[in-house]
């Protein structure tokens, strides 16, 4: 089968692996301190701050912040991280229904939804195509609203000509296994806000001021002092993963290039299938392709179909509300409730093979043009 994602690794993560084990530092370190200093200027933002996955850093952003009850807006289709985060921190999810083009969410039922229980907003930035974020800083602000972005499905994704992940006031990222780039599994919080840093690092690392690289790094003495200051949690990253994404954060212009490429390559041979809308992009957007997501009439039948031929589809995300455990939630969505039921995605990753691609662009086109 060829399958949705398929991670692009090579020789370069394999030596800087046993470059890390020769070390002998694998844990929490300088690995992966130069990839938070590198990641963070990638992005364009002063901090950044490596945990173990994008739900890690969703949960800690709110708690550094000082969330703690409430109400948080996030998008009905999403995955369900996104909301976990908000119960983490003793709040409600409210879900803002989504636009249909781009399935992020929509602006005008967010201003809709906005109550005085609001605390924050998390836009998603769905299947790597920016949300619009002008308007939704802009509410914001009127409100007085922390905005964190989950920019899991979408890092190097561009907003108007500025990496996601660097307009609210954190940015969360996945470098879990099928992600643009990954570190086997891990996440990333990006930062303009210095005085959260040490917070973020206390909570990543059970609460401990000092975590064991920062106690091992003084230059005459290893100090085994070190005091827990609060109640955290143990999702710190490790030098192990910040190896590898050392070595995928030099690729990851070239891998969504050859994303993008991919995406040209589907649009230009599905255009004129009259039952088959394509992915948008906006003209302030330019698209990170983690998902190519096609809506169709016929998606159950569709995906039946694609596996017959050797295709793996995904869809992504059902609803959060249509989970058992967010059942109750109140969702007055109109447009999710009716997309979800369309959106299937196909394969996209850098990489695809020539073959593997005229395949799926055979198994598209006998799908609504048999014989």
């Amino acid at each position: 089968m060829i399958p949705v994602f398929k991670p692009s690794l090579g020789e370069e993560e394999i030596a800087a692996i046993r470059e890390t084990f020769a070390s002998g530092w694998i844990g929490i370190g300088p690995k992966t301190e130069a990839f938070e200093q590198r990641f963070a200027g990638y992005i364009g933002t002063p901090h950044a701050i490596g945990v173990n996955s994008a739900t890690a850093a969703l949960d800690l952003s709110l708690k550094a912040f000082g969330i703690e009850s409430g109400e948080i807006l996030i998008p009905a289709i999403t995955f369900i991280s996104t909301a976990h985060a908000a119960v983490y921190n003793h709040a409600t999810p409210v879900l803002v229904d989504v636009s249909q083009d781009t399935l992020c969410m929509d602006i005008d039922d967010l201003q809709e939804k906005i109550t005085d229980r609001a605390r924050a907003i998390i836009p998603v930035h769905l299947g790597g195509h920016p949300c619009d974020m002008g308007p939704i800083l802009e509410l914001a602000g009127d409100h007085n609203l922390i905005v964190i972005e989950d920019a899991a499905n979408a890092t190097g994704a561009v907003y108007r000509g500025q990496k996601v992940g660097s307009f609210g006031d954190a940015g969360c990222f996945s470098f879990q296994a099928t992600k643009n780039m990954t570190t086997g599994d891990g996440g990333m919080i990006t930062t303009s806000h210095a005085e959260i840093v040490e917070r973020l690092q206390r909570l990543r690392w059970v609460g401990i001021d000092q975590d064991t690289w920062q106690r091992d790094a003084h230059p005459d003495h290893y100090s085994w002092y070190y005091e827990v200051t609060e109640i955290g949690y143990k999702c710190h990253m490790n030098d192990i993963q910040a190896s590898i994404g050392l070595v995928q954060l030099q690729k990851l212009e070239v891998m969504n290039a050859a994303r993008r490429r991919i995406a040209r390559i589907y649009d230009h041979a599905f255009s004129s299938i009259p039952d088959l809308s394509l992915p948008v992009e906006r003209p302030w957007a330019t698209h990170a392709y983690w998902l190519y997501t096609l809506k169709m009439h016929q998606r159950d039948a569709f995906i039946a179909h694609m596996s017959r031929c050797g295709i793996s589809t995904g869809v992504h995300f059902m609803p959060v509300h249509h989970h058992p455990c967010y059942a109750a939630l109140p969702a007055d969505v109109p447009v999710a409730e009716r997309i979800w039921k369309e959106i299937v995605d196909i394969p996209i990753y850098p990489d695809l093979t020539d073959e593997e691609l005229q395949r799926i662009l055979h198994a598209v086109k006998t799908f609504y043009l048999p014989g």
